[in-house]
């Protein structure tokens, strides 16, 4: 079936520049790091216009972004995907277990990523054909309102087809009212009854030599005509039967040949895989006793994942030659120099994030587009309230945030959520009823909230 029309998709022609200037929107620092994602996805564009066998010669320089927690490393690589318009996951290689052990294959992954791109992919489709789709189900409501006759079988006398006629005349201008009134969404709420379609479908593991997989079947593509389609009537409204025909409309006219060819071309060329945690599976020291051996073993299996093969999915046979691999992970422990010499090999642009400071506390929660400040505002005002922070104030809580990461386990930015929860609690809980509508978070009111379990080490290790 052709597929019209075809929904526009083209790789950004982004310099380096403009990459770090859409994530300085959301990534305060982090220069370096913000340089070396830059060039790497540039170099994805870059790669695409090259001409020639050399293209497939053209392999992608993966990243190990090194840095504690909370400095914006998983940020990084989600708006790095957003920005390139690929297929993008996130995983931890710590949740891998060696061939052989009872859990995920590292494998799983690329099945992983080739499941966002077809869904990725099916938007696209489905969005792009949303005209053609609505068309259709205001057709099929028409169809249940206001049916058309047949055709008669036999041909009738002159006189009985000039009134046959006419009342199709009629009940055609009829249905142009109806079809108005549709438009116009006056008839939402009548009800009608509707025969929907149900999949036969099922959710099975998969018990393979590289571990568990849950596969979805759909027991009707599997046998064809064996397992029919079942029909169940229901009564709904037609604003709720709109929905439901939109949805059927938009599947029938969707290719899923063509959109899996598409998804897997794009995983192939454009994926990129976001590997966290990357240091729980060194081996410090490189000591091999104990569970250590299998920790190397899922460096070994991840290994031929990210040099090149073939991995096998539902969707069919897919390369990870030239998939983005970018890795991150604290190496706190452990160092990247633990790391196996062949995937140290696979990994050669390594990056190290700075550590957080107090300033660069201030500038996060104020100067991103979903900075923290910006998000309470844009929450308490759903209430009516209208809420502002002074600049002592926002200094305050950064000091704060600062203090406590250096006393305890340094969290990174992910401390400012856990301050700004406990120092707005009381407003948070009490806006509903709250007869003020105008409230300003200052440095004393900072304080006088915090203080107490600042100053409590072990209630601020429970509570911050």
């Amino acid at each position: 079936m052709k597929m019209h029309p075809n929904p526009p998709y083209a790789i950004p022609e982004l310099t380096p520049a403009q990459i770090v200037g859409e994530l300085d929107r959301y990534i305060i620092g982090q220069d370096k790091a913000k340089r070396a994602v830059a060039i790497a996805l540039r170099n994805r564009w870059r790669r695409q216009h090259v001409t020639g066998s050399l293209k497939d010669e053209i392999y992608p320089n993966n990243i190990i972004l090194i840095g504690p927690t909370g400095v914006g490393k998983t940020e990084m690589a989600r708006r790095l995907a957003n920005l390139a318009h690929a297929p993008f996951i996130k995983v931890e290689a710590s949740k891998y277990t060696e061939v052989g052990y009872v859990g995920r294959d590292v494998e799983s992954m690329i099945r992983d990523l080739v499941d966002s791109a077809v869904a990725k992919v099916r938007g696209e489709y489905m969005q792009a054909l949303h005209g053609q789709a609505e068309q259709r189900t205001l057709e099929r409501l028409l169809d249940i309102l206001l049916p058309l006759p047949k055709p008669p079988r036999k041909k009738k006398p002159e006189g009985d087809d000039g009134d046959r006629q006419l009342a199709l005349e009629r009940r055609r201008s009829t249905r142009d009212k109806i079809r108005n009134q549709l438009g116009d969404g006056k008839l939402e709420d009548r009800m009608i009854e509707l025969d929907i379609e149900e999949e036969p479908y099922s959710m099975m593991q998969i018990f393979s030599p590289q571990g568990i997989e849950e596969m979805g079947f759909n027991l009707q593509e599997m046998f064809g005509p064996m397992v029919g389609k079942r029909k169940k009537r229901r009564r709904c409204t037609i604003g709720e039967a709109r929905d439901i025909l939109l949805a059927e409309e938009t599947s029938k006219i969707l290719d899923m040949d063509r959109i899996v060819r598409e998804a897997i071309s794009r995983t192939e060329s454009l994926g990129i895989v976001f590997l966290d945690e990357i240091d729980k599976i060194a081996v410090a020291g490189g000591q091999t006793e104990g569970p250590d051996v299998s920790r190397e073993g899922v460096q070994r299996d991840i290994l031929p994942v990210i040099e090149g093969t073939t991995v096998t999915t539902k969707y069919g046979a897919v390369k990870t030659d030239h998939v983005l691999f970018i890795a991150a992970g604290a190496f706190t422990v452990a160092k990247p120099s633990d790391l196996i010499p062949e995937l140290q090999g696979r990994f050669p642009i390594r990056v190290e994030l700075d550590r957080l400071n107090a300033e660069d506390f201030v500038r996060i929660l104020t100067e991103p587009e979903n900075a923290l400040v910006k998000q309470y505002v844009a929450l308490l005002k759903t209430e009516s309230i209208d809420l502002s922070f002074t600049e002592g104030a926002i200094q305050e809580i950064a000091s704060i945030a600062n203090r406590v990461n250096d006393r305890m386990e340094n969290i990174g930015a992910r401390r400012l959520h856990t301050v700004m929860t406990t120092l707005l609690d009381e407003i948070l809980f009490d806006a509903s009823t709250m007869k003020k509508k105008k409230l300003a978070i200052t440095k004393p009111f900072v304080r006088k909230t915090l203080q107490d379990i600042v100053e409590d080490e072990d209630l601020s290790r429970f509570i911050l």
